[in-house]
């Protein structure tokens, strides 16, 4: 007998009882309930949330006048600026897709990404002007151009415009009052972000509006947000859309600080004049923090939350940071996964730990985010959960709304990723007990020694205790014995008392057992990303020249 379908007749899917999910409908809310409260600051300029939306409106008006709409993309290479962020709304309110363009990339990548996700429009700061004429040049095609010439960028600033007019003239073409509309399918693209790119062109990552939805309302139940949180823009919007939280402090009616240079006075400047409650950023970015100097601090009295991402924090910063005031949340995810999808959720009965011990337990990576279904360490051929035992290591997957629709033109890739029914992160990790999970390594950063492997994220833990150390990082060297030994690569803090390698050796070893520890001591700056990762695979082509 067939299953009865008593909650299907009359009750039907309408207008008045379904609407797609999309975050442009946060901006709608907030504009009408806080029309006066700030929105924006930018240097001296100062938006409310009622000039934010109709500028928001002007900017879709005016793409949607030049012929912009659904499947198209509109291209922006920008800083943390009101511009970048009106994009994030103003685009996606003509049913196309907002591309934020990695602002340290080459020439050469940036037009192939404008090619392959055929971009109608670019928007471009001119502080960037001179590698995008040249992008623009190997374009092999015309593209409109529009110039944001930033009044607040300072006189060490490019102002060379590239295209046929600026920004502001752009929105004068539109209506503050344009009537835009929610997407038809909440399935549909609302952005395009490009991966690094570090083995070849980098892979277009698809997302959509329900994804975008889900992954703005996490950050706030996750980091327990209030309303009106005073957010400081040290992560750059173009990364993974600014981690979706453009479209989260819209929600909660915050106010955005935009920060164009990412320094420790300018960081402590802004908490201390705009009262910052909340910024996110790389390990790099805490470390700018935890260790600026006296003439860059400035006092304040308030709480600071800080979220952080990208490799596993080290203790020691954690816990230089706790002892400063700032209060840490751990978070971990890709560009795959719309930004942050694992959360350190704490524990009240953690604060009762020695403060060393706390920083331990929030240097893991944790649980799924609210709006992620599943979260697993898996065997990648058999695809068995490991045990919760936080030693055996499997492949770190993630499954459910705020994992991409896949990449771009690449259905080979989209497939092998999502394969199983879990999108495969490439990451390395453990699941311990209480179900949190901890990275180990990226699968090709594990150091195979001896038939040994030695997960670099491990040595680096250890050299970031050293008191002279700044920042590590630790890859594979090339061995005629060992198949391969751990190369560490140590930036020192600017007033640490000289170290030398046999040094550093010498203080791993006894730290850690004898054969993890590296062989090998390289000292200088580190190759960073724009957005404070370090840039291993610049450091595995050195190392095996060394």
């Amino acid at each position: 007998m067939g299953a009865r379908k008593i909650y299907e007749h009359g009750l039907d899917r309408t207008t008045a009882n379904f609407t797609q999910l999309s975050p442009l409908s946060f901006l709608g809310r907030t504009a009408a309930v806080y029309p006066n409260h700030t929105s924006v600051i930018h240097c001296a300029k100062r938006f409310t949330w009622a000039e934010t939306y109709a500028r928001c409106r002007r900017l879709a008006s005016a793409l949607k006048n030049r012929g912009i709409g659904p499947g198209d993309t509109v291209a922006i290479m920008g800083s943390n600026t009101p511009e970048m962020y009106e994009a994030a709304f103003g685009v996606p309110m003509t049913g196309a897709a907002v591309n934020t363009l990695n602002v340290r990339m080459d020439a050469a990548t940036i037009a192939f990404c404008l090619n392959n996700g055929e971009a109608k429009i670019l928007i471009t700061d001119t502080e960037f002007s001179a590698t995008v004429k040249d992008a623009l040049a190997d374009l092999g095609r015309d593209i409109t151009v529009i110039d944001i010439d930033d009044s607040e960028a300072g006189p060490n600033i490019s102002h060379d415009r590239l295209g046929e007019k600026d920004y502001e003239a752009l929105l004068d073409e539109g209506d503050p009052e344009f009537d835009w509309s929610l997407p038809d399918d909440e399935w549909q693209a609302i952005s395009l972000n490009y991966t690094s790119g570090t083995t070849g062109d980098p892979k277009g990552v698809v997302y959509h509006h329900r994804g975008a939805y889900l992954n703005a309302v996490s950050n706030i139940v996750g980091w327990n947000m209030a309303h009106h949180p005073v957010y400081l823009w040290t992560l750059p919007m173009f990364h993974c859309n600014g981690w979706c939280f453009p479209w989260s402090i819209a929600a909660v009616a915050g106010t955005n600080v935009c920060l164009r240079n990412v320094s420790a006075a300018n960081i402590f400047n802004a908490i201390a004049d705009h009262q910052v409650s909340h910024f996110c950023g790389a390990p790099i970015v805490l470390n700018l923090v935890a260790n600026a100097g006296g003439d860059e601090r400035r006092d304040f009295d308030h709480p600071v939350n800080v979220m952080t991402a990208a490799a596993p924090p080290p203790a020691t910063t954690l816990e230089a940071m706790q002892r400063q005031g700032f209060n840490v949340t751990h978070v971990y995810g890709l560009t795959e996964t719309y930004g942050p999808a694992v959360i350190c959720s704490w524990h009240d009965e953690w604060n009762d730990r020695p403060i060393e011990e706390q920083a331990e337990l929030k240097s893991r990576q944790g649980v799924n985010y609210h709006m992620l279904q599943g979260l697993s360490v898996r065997d990648p051929e058999t695809m068995d959960p490991v045990p919760l035992d936080g030693e055996t290591m499997g492949e770190v997957m993630f499954r459910g709304n705020i994992v991409m629709k896949g990449y771009l033109k690449d259905s080979k890739a989209t497939e092998e990723s999502l394969a199983g029914g879990w999108f495969h992160s490439g990451d390395l990790g453990v699941a311990h007990a209480d179900g949190y999970i901890e990275l180990k390594d990226r699968s090709k950063d594990i150091i195979i020694s001896g038939g040994e492997n030695i997960s670099s994220i491990e040595v680096e833990s250890i050299l970031y205790k050293h008191p002279a150390v700044l920042a590590a990082a630790v890859v594979a060297k090339p061995d005629d014995k060992w198949g391969e030994t751990p190369c560490a690569f140590v930036e020192l803090k600017e007033k640490a008392d000289p170290v030398t390698e046999d040094e550093i050796i010498a203080f791993c070893r006894d730290n850690m057992a004898h054969f993890k520890a590296p062989k090998t001591i390289v000292f200088g700056p580190l190759p960073k990303t724009s957005t404070g990762k370090i840039q291993k695979f610049k450091l595995r082509e050195k190392a095996k020249e060394i």
